[in-house]
């Protein structure tokens, strides 16, 4: 592992999160700062740290709203926090609340800080939809014109399908393949069954069902004020889940030869989150109990956009644990984002494949199976929703927890990502830490 003097190991104090709901709804009046902002203030208020000790916010976001370009800016003045603490967004996907934390880490390993917040915010229900490009560009035209006679010229150059509104779309830039299209692809190549897929679908939905009845999840939620609401839990696992129900839906993507179902996918959803970091030695100097050791990360990309797209984890993971001297068996809590059952399925299956380890990472890097009795068993984004940029302070949150209640050492959290990209995160439980 990374020597790092005790007092520097990067930790995780506290988190919090919004309650994840389907897009389209409660949370429709809100800006995706808004949501962020009730994030920050929440985790200050919960934690009791002193604002004055924060050297940074990084706030990660895939949907972007023009009047907030610097949304983490946004986030933590609305907050509450005080204007001399720098924020910055970051943009890598699904990833980009991996990023933050990554960043955050290695600046309090090198003493550049000592405590600061990493998260995300993600509101579908807010689509930034914009006039056609020829509009924009038309309208940019007028501004700069210096006549009346240019500028009903430049407005004489459109066409009634300029007046089409511009709405973004889910589908990667580069390939033009939506996520679906992209899981689908990989189902040709790597081979997963439909049967395999819903029966994982549902059990995630069962899993987020009993961990919200035992209320688990009500460590990590804030509150929500909208208005005078106030929305205080998640709205996106379903009870009547079956495989059998999954079993009748049509595939989306791929109608005539596909797997994917809308009942094996992760949906549009929206939430914010926010974590806490710091020191080891601030930490506990203000008198905050750890959550978790953050011991190292892995980012890749994959090797195929085409044919790949969503195998971050497997291409992450195995160099993660070789890195620190650790096997798939050393691992007890595993966390990783289910973007599709489908997707999880062969990232697992392709871990669990030493010839694929091999060909990958070179001779001698581990491979092995994840057990699903450690995977996930709280559920995961299948049930519990996808705010882009949120679901991984859920994540960060969850496999926290999982350490501390059932005194496990080590945690894996896992992301794929839109354009081909992967991260990967070790946990340390602090109880397994001597200075």
């Amino acid at each position: 592992m990374s020597q790092i003097s005790f007092d520097r190991l990067p930790v995780l104090v506290e988190g919090v999160r919004t309650p994840f709901l389907d897009s389209a709804g409660a949370y429709s009046p809100l800006m995706s700062y808004e949501l962020g902002a009730q994030a920050i203030a929440g985790l200050v208020k919960k934690s009791a740290v002193d604002t004055g000790k924060l050297g940074l916010v990084v706030m990660g976001t895939v949907l972007h709203e023009i009047n907030t370009t610097n949304v983490a800016r946004e986030c933590m003045l609305a907050g509450g926090l005080p204007s001399r603490i720098p924020a910055y967004t970051v943009a890598m996907a699904g990833i980009s609340p991996s990023v933050g934390v990554a960043n955050i880490c290695d600046m309090i390993a090198l003493g550049r800080l000592e405590m600061g917040i990493a998260g995300g915010t993600e509101n579908f229900s807010d689509v930034p939809v914009r006039l056609s490009q020829n509009v924009r560009r038309s309208l940019m035209k007028i501004r700069q014109s210096r006549s009346t006679r240019d500028r009903l010229a430049v407005l004489g150059s459109l066409r009634p399908r300029d007046l089409l509104l511009d709405v973004p779309t889910s589908s990667d830039f580069t390939t033009k393949l939506t996520m679906g299209e992209a899981c689908e692809a990989m189902v040709r190549k790597f081979g997963v069954t439909r049967e395999a897929s819903d029966a994982f679908a549902a059990a995630s939905h069962a899993r987020a069902v009993a961990a919200t009845d035992a209320g688990f999840y009500r460590e990590q939620i804030l509150p929500v004020s909208v208005g005078n609401l106030s929305v205080t839990e998640d709205n996106t696992a379903r009870r009547d889940t079956t495989p059998e129900s999954l079993s009748r839906l049509k595939p989306v993507f791929d109608r005539e030869h596909g797997i994917i179902t809308a009942g094996n996918s992760s949906r549009f959803s929206d939430g914010a989150g926010a974590l806490l970091l710091s020191s080891m030695g601030a930490a506990r100097a203000a008198g905050h109990r750890v959550k978790a050791v953050i011991r190292d990360y892995q980012f890749a990309g994959v090797d195929s956009l085409e044919e790949e797209m969503l195998l971050g984890p497997a291409m992450t993971i195995p160099r993660l644990l070789q890195r620190n001297g650790l096997t798939f068996a050393d691992v007890d809590v595993w966390e990783i984002h289910e973007a599709f059952a489908t997707q999880v399925l062969i990232n697992r299956a392709c871990m669990a494949s030493p010839e694929f380890v091999a060909e990958r990472f070179g001779a001698g890097s581990p491979s092995g199976e994840i057990p699903l009795d450690k995977l996930n068993i709280w559920g995961g984004s299948l049930s519990m929703g996808n705010p882009f940029a949120a679901t991984g302070v859920r994540l960060f949150m969850t496999a926290a927890q999982r350490l501390l209640r059932f005194n496990q050492r080590y945690a894996v959290i896992s992301t794929c990502a839109g354009g081909g990209l992967g991260a990967a995160f070790l946990l340390e439980n602090p109880d397994f830490v001597k200075a």
